[in-house]
């Protein structure tokens, strides 16, 4: 009786070994055999999505209210424009051609079955839906060429920007995409940092905005008659809501909701606050007095530098970089008045020397490990993010020339004198920003 109980025993401890290793494995997936979802990490992409998404009605802001009040709205459809003609080009086909495999030889990326997305309907990797990585990249993909805008704003045409938009994207963001972020990307293999966007976003957006700014030449009457901001509050705004927003696109970029989200969020945090205050000691040094538009300025600067540093720089690390890219920044800005270019919003201006000093400094600032994980010296690192930087300013700067004056040629970019004068709002959308109204008693 004894060695019966004991079979009974073994058998029933055998019986539940194997029911736990099968309940193991069903753990690992959803009922219907897909697998299981991360509904941690999934959560913090998708409200990091949404957070980046924030950022054009932010940037939208920032730009409209530092325009002629005749050029508000056609300043702010930009930033919309963009949400619209990139929001649907990123699902056709630009997030096939950001990640997907290597194609005339590595210039960008195709999967067929990224068309569309089709692919990734049932598509989980690590925990996370491929839907929620391919929407938050398509937010950054939407907010590039909005940021370049900023370069040529008051001058330009909606049709032309449209079609200039969308070439953009396809031929010179998606390529660059495909070279920093995807696997199989050579800068990506290189070992270049870019945590977030300081070359992909704000170098190439930078760059491209100051030779279109070149190419269709300044405002009528610049620098002669000077436009104030029709709404500094407006911008204000703006530039908090940014602020906010970026906690979603510098920390989302970690694609998980952990150490390295919180470690990208603190430096986002503290480079905002430190750009910030440079900005402001530095014109109050300089003037006897700090402007909203100074603070809102060095928010902007702070924000941009830290990008491609957020996961791999400390705070401490992120204050110096703001402060020196608010110096950089502040003497550019005094180098474009004497060179008497029109970058009308300082797309260039902030969004690309910003870029290009993050960019290439974070080198020196880097957590612990960083440059063995790379197994790169720190000399070694610094080249390869030299390279980075250049090869983003030659390829964005070279192909956005081509693309404007392809543009320009066929249906028009440059306003016509008299339509600037009239304004975007008017000749561009029939509408008018600001609806004044006399009433007689």
């Amino acid at each position: 009786m004894r060695h019966y109980a004991d079979y009974v025993v073994n058998r029933m401890k055998i019986i539940i070994s194997i029911l736990i290793f099968f309940g193991s494995v069903q753990a690992g997936f959803a009922a219907d055999g897909a697998p299981a979802i991360d509904s941690g990490n999934t959560a913090w992409m998708l409200v990091s999505s949404a957070l980046v998404l924030l950022m054009m009605p932010g940037l939208a802001m920032f730009y409209g209210g530092l325009v002629h009040s005749r050029n508000v709205l056609g300043t702010m459809m930009h930033s919309y424009g963009a949400m619209a003609v990139i929001g649907v080009l990123w699902v056709v086909c630009g997030y096939a051609m950001a990640f997907g495999g290597n194609v005339l030889g590595g210039w960008f990326g195709w999967q067929s079955d990224l068309f569309l997305l089709r692919g990734l309907d049932d598509m989980v990797d690590g925990g996370l839906p491929m839907y929620a990585f391919a929407m938050f990249q398509g937010m950054f993909a939407i907010i590039t060429p909005a940021i370049l805008a900023g370069s040529f704003a008051e001058r330009i045409k909606f049709p032309g920007f449209c079609l200039f938009i969308a070439l953009w994207c396809l031929l010179v963001y998606c390529p660059l995409c495909h070279w920093v972020w995807a696997t199989d990307g050579f800068l990506f293999k290189d070992g270049a940092i870019d945590f977030a966007g300081g070359t992909v976003v704000h170098i190439s957006s930078g760059i491209s905005g100051l030779v279109m700014a070149l190419l269709l030449g300044a405002r009528h009457g610049h620098p002669n008659i000077k436009l104030s901001p029709n709404s500094m509050v407006l911008t204000m705004i703006g530039a908090g809501l940014l602020w906010v927003g970026w906690f979603g696109f510098n920390a989302g970029s970690a694609v998980a909701a952990n150490l390295n989200a919180a470690q990208a969020l603190a430096s986002t945090h503290t480079a905002a606050a430190a750009g910030a205050l440079t900005w402001v000691l530095i014109e109050f040094f300089r003037y006897g007095k700090a402007t909203g538009l100074g603070l809102a300025s060095g928010i902007l600067t702070g924000l941009v530098v830290i990008t491609p540093a957020a996961g791999t720089v400390p705070p401490g690390g992120a204050m110096v970089l703001a402060a020196l890219a608010c110096i950089v920044c502040t003497v550019g800005l005094q180098l474009k008045n004497k060179l008497r270019y029109d970058d009308t919003l300082d797309a260039f201006g902030i969004h690309g020397l910003a870029g290009i000093t993050g960019a290439i400094c974070l080198t020196f600032f880097l957590r612990g490990g960083v440059l063995e994980g790379n197994d790169h010296t720190l000399m070694q690192q610094l080249l390869v993010q030299i390279k980075s930087a250049g090869i983003t300013i030659v390829y964005a700067g070279g192909l956005t020339l081509v693309i404007g004056i392809l543009v320009e040629k066929t249906i028009g970019l440059r306003m016509s004198a008299e339509d600037e004068t009239r304004g975007m709002d008017q000749t561009q959308h029939g509408e008018h920003g600001y609806e004044i109204v006399s009433m007689e008693y």
